[in-house]
């Protein structure tokens, strides 16, 4: 795939419980809790989903075909990885990078095929 779009937002929340009422209430996402994790989740229609989190700002996560080769090409450019591929069981691959500007942004490749 060379198009890569963004498929995933998280933003940042001091409650996340808070905000998952909030948005279900306002905009009627749908929400769903990875206690395990402690993991906010939202699906938005026609929109990528995202989670709410603990920090600070908002990270986009952009759709890659393959994590590693990805930040080789974030770094070759000037770019920072900040955290390795790490395996989401069950779900896909993830790694975080900041950009010349100091964003912080999202690398994701899932399981099988992009839906």
């Amino acid at each position: 795939m060379n198009q890569h779009p963004i498929v995933h937002l998280e933003i940042s929340a001091k409650n996340p419980a808070v905000s998952d009422q909030f948005y279900a209430s306002v905009f009627g996402w749908a929400i769903e809790v990875d206690s395990k994790f402690n993991y906010h989740q939202f699906r938005t229609e026609g929109g990528p989903g995202g989670a709410f989190v603990e920090g600070e700002g908002i990270i986009p996560y952009i759709y890659t075909d393959d994590v590693d080769t990805s930040l080789a090409r974030v770094e070759a450019a000037g770019g920072k990885t900040i955290s390795p591929k790490m395996e989401i069981p069950g779900t896909g691959w993830f790694a975080l990078f900041s950009d010349p500007a100091g964003n912080r942004i999202g690398l994701f490749t899932p399981m099988g095929q992009m839906g």
